[in-house]
């Protein structure tokens, strides 16, 4: 066996599917050659070529698959908490870009995305999908210190050759040949964890040609992309502007080949209004949907309609979405989701039934975590990220009388962004 085989004992939490939780008080998980083998109430259950292997002792802790963040700024880190008494165009205008072209430093980028990290390797997420800033050294050294780090991750160089402010923006060519260097950089590096995305920040701030380049790499390398859609009105007329041809902003995407529509896997932050024709544009290409609701409450840009989205059949993951939203934490982001559905549920749709916590975690862990690969489960199979939680000093007169789950719910919404105890990734520990 190699070293990274083992048991957890513990409480231990997992989706069952998206409407169910599946729980076990002083179970056990098997690690094996970081993959998980499942879950046992007992140690004589577990196969008997498992059975020798250590035990690693959390008995009264929680243990829960590694979270997925799907859509996060890592340049933006640094002032969440800051500045949320605006909409996304003025909050991008003010704050947003400014502080995103003093990564140009590379001194500056090292100390601020060093804090980045290390405080993402204390909290329940064990892969993410960030956005860097356009500049390749500031992008390079943030893959090089999450790899490090042991995450897991997709990062990826930002594309931005118009309305965007001098210092950030490129000459369209040298955008397209900047995005090569760095693809040609990091494939040299033979990373373990971490992957580059394409990353044009939105329509808006990518030209025509910009687009059309970045859908012929696609079609030539089949990498991944991520962006921004229908997150807030002014954006999506603004769009309309811009591409007067497109029936919506997914169309617009779709005609540059860069929503999925060759087969990659893209990831479009927010949706939160998109139409009946863009979700099916969603669904027909596999799109996975990074919902955001801190963010979308903090810079005023609406409630994602997240019950229709499940309930169409789409791809939905968690988003802290840093800077608009405050908190690196997925278990407060499921909390988020819970509140924001039921104002859907209440002041928009009430047809639309609010989600339920086991859906939420569900879309924190397997949801997300499907962007991935087999991430998000303790089902045999999937690589074995785990985390432990401790809630012994969370004090309750009704302590004895919850279920794990219970615990657990009550501990996202009280202490949801406190450190972890441990993590694993793939079965190395990391904390």
């Amino acid at each position: 066996m190699k070293n990274n085989s083992f048991i957890i004992k513990g409480d231990i939490i997992y989706s069952k599917s998206k409407m169910e939780l599946s729980w076990y008080k002083d179970g056990y998980l098997v690690c094996e050659d970081g993959v998980s083998r499942g879950v046992y109430g007992d140690l004589s259950d577990i196969p008997e070529s498992c059975r020798t292997l250590p035990i690693e002792d959390h008995t009264g802790k929680l243990v829960i698959p590694g979270m997925t963040d799907l859509h996060l700024h890592a340049p933006q880190y640094g002032f969440r908490g800051l500045w949320g008494d605006m909409e996304l165009l003025d909050w991008l205008n003010i704050h947003t870009f400014p502080e995103e072209a003093r990564y140009a430093d590379s001194a500056y980028a090292k100390e601020a995305y060093a804090i980045f990290v290390d405080d993402m390797l204390h909290t329940a997420t064990t892969s993410f999908a960030a956005f860097s800033s356009i500049h390749v050294p500031a992008t390079e050294l943030l893959m090089d210190l999450t790899e490090e780090s042991g995450l897991r991750a997709y990062i990826g160089k930002v594309n931005m050759d118009r309305n965007s402010p001098d210092e950030l923006r490129e000459i369209t060519e040298g955008s397209f040949s900047e995005t090569l260097r760095w693809l040609s950089d990091v494939k040299e590096r033979n990373y373990q964890n971490v992957r580059p995305i394409l990353t044009p920040r939105f329509i808006p701030s990518c030209t025509d040609e910009l687009m059309e380049k970045l859908g012929e790499l696609i079609r030539e390398t089949g990498l991944p992309l991520q962006s921004h859609l229908s997150e807030n009105r002014s954006e999506i007329s603004w769009v309309k502007e811009l591409c007067p041809w497109s029936q919506s902003y997914g169309d617009a995407y779709e005609h540059f080949h860069c929503l999925g529509d060759l087969g990659n896997r893209t990831i479009m932050a927010h949706c939160v209004w998109s139409g009946d024709q863009e979700v099916e544009l969603m669904k027909k290409n596999g799109v996975f949907i990074a919902h955001s609701p801190s963010s979308n409450n903090n810079i005023a840009s609406g409630i994602a309609p997240v019950r229709k989205y499940l309930e169409k059949g789409l791809n939905v993951g968690l988003a802290t979405d840093m800077s608009g939203g405050t908190t690196a934490s997925i278990l407060r982001i499921m909390t988020d989701a819970l509140t924001a559905s039921k104002l859907y549920w209440r002041l928009v749709d009430e047809t639309a039934k609010p989600l339920t916590f086991p859906e939420v975690f569900y879309l924190g862990t397997v949801g997300g975590g499907a962007f991935f690969g087999k991430t998000g489960s303790f089902e045999e199979g999937y690589a074995f990220d785990a985390v432990v939680l401790s809630d012994e000093d969370l004090r309750t007169p009704l302590k004895d009388r919850l279920d794990p789950a219970e615990r657990l719910e009550r501990y996202c919404y009280v202490a949801g962004e406190r450190p972890v105890d441990h993590k694993y990734v793939s079965g190395r520990k990391l904390l």
